[in-house]
C-alpha cells in the first residue's frame, strides 16, 4: 500500500463516514447514524493500524497533495509520534463511538451529532498528520467548529454557558496561532514544519524568533490548557453529555500538547533555555493548580475536567526538561492518558445512570450494589495516580528518573507531591459514589438494561484493559516512546523524507 493511501485513508474515512452518518440518521432512522459512526471508527483503527505499521517498518512517510512539491504544498507526514497519536484517536474514538449508541438521546442524533463526532475525530486526524503550519490552523478550526456543535447541541442552558466559554478562549488561541504564523512567514517564506527547521536557522533576529515562540507558547497553551489559560475547561467539560465530555478529555487537549512537542522540537530549539525553561514552569504550576481545583471538587466530571489539567503538566514537563528520557516520558504519558481519562469519564457516566446525579454528596452505594464497576474504576482511577503496576505508574516513574538526571529537583518534587494529591482526590470519590450508602438507601441504585450494559461497560472494560496491559507488559511502549523520542531530538529524517518529497 502506497504512503500516499497510508496517509489519507485516516483522514478520508471519518469525512466520509461523517457524510454516511449524517444522511442515514436522517433518512434510515438513528440506528442507521450510530452503525455509520461505530463502523468508520473501527475502520479508522484498521487504517490508522496499517499506517503504524508502516512508520515503524519503514521510517518517515510523507506525500505531497495535489503535485506540488514541498514546501509550497500541502503536506502529509507520518513519523513514529504522528502515528501513534493517529491510531489512539482511533481507538479511543472508537470506544466513544459504542457508548455514544446508549448515551446520546433521539433528538441529539436528529441534529447530527454522530457526523459532528466524525468531523472532530477528523479534525484531531488531520492535525497530527499535517506537516504545516497554515494547515494545524486549518485543522484546529475543524476541531473548533465541531466540537463547539457537540458542546452546544441539544441547547441546555448549561452547555449554552459553557460553550460560549469554550469557544471565547479558544477564538483568543485562534488569534494568537495566526498572527505567530503571520510573523513566521513574514521572516522565513515558508510555514512547512520542515522546511522551519533549516530556515530559522539563517535568520539573525533571535530575540524575534523567541518572541514568536511565546506567542505559538500562547496560542497551544490556551489549546492544551495549561496554566494559566485553563479556565474554559473545567467550565465547560462537564456541561455535554458523557460521551462528548470523554472524547474531548481524551484528545482536544492533546492535540495542543501534540502541537507544542512538534513545534519545540522540530522548530524553534534556538533558545532553549529560555523557551524550554519557561515550558517548565508553566508545567510544574499546571500541575499543581490543576490537582489543588480537582481536590476542591464534589462533582465526578468536575474533579476529572481539572485533572485533565494536572496531567497536561507531566506532559509538558517531559518537553521542557528536552532530554531523550524525558521525551520518552512525555509521549508514554500521552498514550495512557488518553486511554485513561476517557475511560474514567466514561465510568463516571455509568455511575451516574446507576445513582442518578454526578454529585458526590447525592451519590452512593456502588461497591455494594455494583462491585464490577468499583473494580473497573478503580483500574484508571489508581493508574491516574501513578500505582504500580499500571500504566501510569511507568509514565510518572520515567519522568521523575529525567528530570532527576538533569538535577531539576523542584519538578521532580512537584511531580511527586501532584501525585500524592492524585491519590486524595481519586479516593473522594471511591468513599463518595463507591464507599458510602446511597443517601437515598440502595434501593436508589438502579440496574441496566442488558443493551445499556454492552453498549456502556464494554467500551469501560476495553479500555481498562489496555491500561493493565500496559502497566503490566510496558516495554514494547516504552520501546515505541524511545523511538519517537529519539526521532524527535533528530529530525533529520523527517526534514529530508518531507522535503525530498517522498511519494
Amino acid at each position: 500500500m502506497s504512503a500516499a493511501v497510508l496517509l489519507t485513508l485516516p483522514l478520508a474515512l471519518p469525512f466520509l463516514g461523517a457524510v454516511v452518518a449524517f444522511f442515514a440518521g436522517r433518512f434510515a432512522g438513528p440506528g442507521a447514524g450510530r452503525w455509520a459512526s461505530v463502523l468508520t471508527c473501527a475502520a479508522m483503527v484498521v487504517a490508522s493500524g496499517l499506517l503504524m505499521a508502516a512508520v515503524w517498518r519503514d521510517g518517515v512517510l510523507a506525500v505531497q497533495m495535489g503535485g506540488w512539491i514541498a514546501p509550497f504544498g500541502i503536506t502529509l507526514v507520518a513519523d513514529v509520534l504522528a502515528a501513534v497519536m493517529v491510531v489512539i484517536t482511533a481507538v479511543s474514538g472508537l470506544a466513544v463511538a459504542v457508548y455514544a449508541c446508549a448515551d446520546i438521546d433521539r433528538a441529539r442524533e436528529r441534529l447530527g451529532w454522530h457526523a459532528l463526532y466524525l468531523v472532530l475525530l477528523a479534525g484531531v486526524t488531520g492535525a497530527f498528520l499535517t506537516g504545516d503550519l497554515f494547515n494545524l490552523y486549518v485543522w484546529f478550526e475543524v476541531m473548533l467548529i465541531a466540537s463547539f456543535c457537540l458542546l452546544v447541541i441539544g441547547g441546555d442552558r448549561e452547555q449554552l454557558d459553557g460553550g460560549l466559554r469554550y469557544v471565547f478562549l479558544n477564538l483568543v488561541a485562534t488569534v494568537m496561532f495566526l498572527v505567530a504564523v503571520g510573523l513566521l512567514y513574514g521572516l522565513t517564506g515558508t510555514l512547512n514544519m520542515a522546511d522551519l527547521h533549516g530556515a530559522l536557522k539563517t535568520v539573525e533576529a533571535p530575540a524575534l524568533v523567541t518572541t514568536i515562540a511565546i506567542l505559538f507558547v500562547g496560542a497551544f497553551g490556551i489549546k492544551a490548557a495549561v496554566f494559566p489559560l485553563f479556565f474554559w475547561l473545567p467550565a465547560s467539560y462537564h456541561t455535554p453529555p458523557v460521551a462528548v465530555s470523554a472524547i474531548f478529555a481524551a484528545l482536544l487537549t492533546k492535540v495542543g500538547v501534540y502541537a507544542l512537542i512538534r513545534l519545540f522540537t522540530l522548530v524553534f530549539t534556538q533558545d532553549v533555555d529560555y523557551t524550554h525553561g519557561l515550558l517548565l514552569v508553566i508545567a510544574g504550576l499546571t500541575m499543581v493548580t490543576g490537582v489543588l481545583g480537582a481536590a476542591a471538587q464534589t462533582q465526578m466530571r468536575k474533579i476529572l475536567s481539572f485533572h485533565i489539567i494536572s496531567q497536561i503538566g507531566y506532559m509538558v514537563m517531559g518537553l521542557a526538561l528536552f532530554t531523550p528520557l524525558a521525551l520518552l516520558g512525555a509521549v508514554f504519558y500521552l498514550v495512557h492518558h488518553i486511554i485513561v481519562k476517557a475511560n474514567l469519564f466514561l465510568v463516571s457516566g455509568v455511575a451516574k445512570r446507576l445513582t442518578g446525579s454526578f454529585e458526590l454528596e447525592r451519590i452512593g452505594g456502588l461497591y455494594r450494589a455494583k462491585p464490577w464497576l468499583a473494580v473497573l474504576f478503580l483500574v484508571p482511577a489508581l493508574s491516574l495516580a501513578g500505582i504500580p503496576p499500571l500504566s501510569g505508574f511507568w509514565a510518572k516513574l520515567v519522568l521523575v528518573q529525567a528530570s532527576l538526571e538533569v538535577e531539576s529537583w523542584a519538578i521532580a518534587a512537584t511531580a511527586l507531591v501532584v501525585g500524592l494529591l492524585t491519590i486524595f482526590s481519586m479516593s473522594k470519590i471511591w468513599l463518595e459514589a463507591f464507599w458510602k450508602p446511597h443517601p437515598d438507601g440502595d434501593a436508589a441504585v438502579v440496574s441496566l438494561t442488558r443493551s445499556e450494559t454492552v453498549l456502556l461497560v464494554a467500551p469501560v472494560v476495553v479500555l481498562a484493559a489496555i491500561t493493565v496491559v500496559i502497566g503490566l507488559v510496558p516495554q514494547p511502549f516504552l520501546d515505541l516512546a524511545a523511538r519517537s523520542a529519539a526521532e524527535l531530538l533528530s529530525p533529520e529524517a523527517y526534514v529530508r523524507t518531507v522535503l525530498g518529497g517522498v511519494p
